[in-house]
C-alpha cells in the first residue's frame, strides 16, 4: 500500500479553500436554477398552467442528470490519470460556459421552442461539469491527510452548504425587492451573473494549488474506467447507496420553498428565508461533525442520522400541511438541515475508503452522480408529481423514508465487506 505523507498545513489550507471556493460556485449555479424554476418557467416555456411551466422547468433541471455519469467517467478518468488539480481547472470553466449560456438566453417570447432548447444545451454543459467535480474535489481533500480525511472531506458538503446559502440568499433578497413580473423578466438572471462574475477566481485558486499528495506518489493507470467496473463494482453500490438519502434529502429542501409557495400559500421571499437558515446549518455545522467523526467513527454518527431522516420526514411534513405558516417551515427545514448535516459530514470519506487511489476519483464521480441522477436530479419532480397524483401533500415525505432505508444498509454493507468505520 502506498503511504501518502501528511501535506503541510499551509497546503493544506489552500487545497481546502481550492476545492471549497470552485466548489460552492459550480453548486451555487445548480441551486440557484432549482429555487429560480418558478420564474425560470414562465420565461422559456409557452404561456399556460404556471404549474405546468413549474413541472417543465424542473424536468429540465432532471434531464440534464442524465449527462452526469458520463462527464464523471470523463473527468474522473481525467483526474485519475493526469491529477485532481487539472480536472478541477477544467470542470470551473465548463461550468461557466454553462452558467454563461442561462444568463444571457432570451426567453420563449423571442426565440419560441429554441429558448428551452438553449436552456437544455446550457444545463447539460453544467451537468457534464458537475459529472466531474465530485469525486475530483472529494479525492483532492480526503488525500491531503489520512488522519483528518473525514474532516477533510466534509469541505465537499460544506461547500454545497455553503452555495444553498448564497442562493437562497439571492432568491429571498431579490423576491423581495422585486415584483413578480420583474422577477421573470430580468430579476433571475442576476445570481448567474454573480457565478460569472466569481468563476474566475475560484480558477485562479485552483491554478495556483498543489496538487493531490496521493497522485504525486501513485503510478499512472492505463484505464481508470476499466479499473472500476472489473474491480469496484461493490465500491460503486456502497458509495451511491450511502448517498441516497443525503441526495434526496438535499433536492427536498430545494424544493420546499417552492413547497410552501405553491402548495401552502407563503411568501415567496419568507420561504427562501428558510432555506437561507438551513444553507447556515450545513455550512457551520458540517466540519464540525467531520472533526468529530475522525474522533469518534464514522458510521457510528452516520446511521442514527439516516434513521431519524427516516422516521421524521412523514411527522414533520405533516406538521407542516397542517400548521403552515413560515416558522413551521423554517423549524422543519431546520431539524432536517441539521439531520442532513450530521449525516453526510463523514459521507465523503466513507465513500473514498471503497476505492482505490488509482481509480478513485472515476467511482466517486461514477457512483455519485448515478445516484445523484436517480434520486436527487428528478426529486422535485417526484416530489410535485406525488402530490398530484396522490392530492396528499405529505406525499414527498414517504419518498425519503424510502431513501434512508436504502441508505442504512448500504452503510451496513460498508462495515462488514470494507471494513469501514
Amino acid at each position: 500500500m502506498t503511504t501518502v505523507t501528511p501535506a503541510p498545513r499551509v497546503s493544506t489550507k489552500r487545497a481546502i479553500a481550492a476545492a471549497t471556493i470552485g466548489n460552492a460556485l459550480e453548486w451555487f449555479d445548480l441551486a440557484v436554477y432549482a429555487l429560480m424554476a418558478v420564474y425560470i418557467g414562465k420565461a422559456f416555456f409557452p404561456p399556460g398552467d404556471p404549474g405546468v411551466q413549474v413541472v417543465q422547468a424542473y424536468a429540465v433541471f432532471g434531464v440534464t442528470y442524465l449527462i452526469r455519469p458520463l462527464g464523471g467517467l470523463v473527468l474522473g478518468a481525467y483526474a485519475d490519470r493526469h491529477g485532481r488539480k487539472k480536472a478541477l481547472m477544467v470542470t470551473i470553466w465548463l461550468m461557466l460556459i454553462g452558467t454563461l449560456l442561462i444568463a444571457i438566453m432570451p426567453g420563449y417570447a423571442t426565440l419560441g421552442i429554441f429558448a428551452p432548447m438553449g436552456i437544455v444545451v446550457a444545463r447539460l454543459i453544467q451537468g457534464f461539469a458537475a459529472g466531474g467535480e465530485f469525486g475530483a474535489a472529494t479525492s483532492f481533500l480526503v488525500e491531503q491527510n489520512e488522519k483528518r480525511k473525514s474532516l477533510l472531506g466534509s469541505f465537499q458538503f460544506a461547500s454545497q452548504g455553503l452555495s444553498t446559502l448564497m442562493a437562497a440568499g439571492f432568491a429571498a433578497g431579490l423576491t423581495a425587492v422585486l415584483s413578480q413580473q420583474q422577477m421573470v423578466e430580468w430579476g433571475w438572471r442576476v445570481p448567474f451573473v454573480f457565478g460569472l462574475l466569481v468563476g474566475p477566481v475560484g480558477y485562479y485558486i485552483r491554478r495556483h494549488v498543489d496538487e493531490s499528495p496521493a497522485m504525486t506518489q501513485q503510478a499512472k493507470k492505463s484505464s481508470p474506467i476499466r479499473t472500476v467496473f472489473r474491480d469496484h463494482w461493490a465500491g460503486l453500490l456502497i458509495a451511491g447507496g450511502a448517498l441516497v438519502v443525503s441526495t434526496a434529502l438535499n433536492f427536498i429542501l430545494q424544493y420546499m420553498p417552492t413547497f410552501g409557495i405553491k402548495e401552502l400559500g407563503l411568501d415567496d421571499s419568507l420561504s427562501f428565508v428558510a432555506l437561507f437558515i438551513t444553507g447556515v446549518i450545513l455550512t457551520v455545522v458540517t466540519p464540525v461533525v467531520g472533526l468529530l467523526a475522525d474522533r469518534f467513527g464514522r458510521l457510528r454518527i452516520m446511521v442514527p442520522s439516516a434513521v431519524l431522516i427516516g422516521v421524521s420526514a412523514v411527522p414533520l411534513f405533516v406538521w407542516l400541511t397542517t400548521a403552515p405558516s413560515f416558522l413551521t417551515l423554517a423549524l422543519c427545514m431546520t431539524i432536517l438541515g441539521l439531520l442532513k448535516a450530521v449525516y453526510f459530514a463523514a459521507l465523503p470519506s466513507v465513500m473514498s475508503d471503497a476505492f482505490t487511489v488509482d481509480a478513485r476519483a472515476t467511482g466517486l464521480s461514477f457512483s455519485y452522480n448515478m445516484a445523484v441522477g436517480v434520486f436527487g436530479g428528478f426529486t422535485p419532480t417526484i416530489a410535485a408529481a406525488l402530490i398530484a397524483g396522490t392530492g396528499s401533500q405529505t406525499s414527498p415525505a414517504y419518498y425519503l423514508l424510502a431513501a434512508s432505508l436504502l441508505s442504512v444498509g448500504a452503510l451496513a454493507a460498508a462495515s462488514r465487506t470494507r471494513g469501514i468505520r
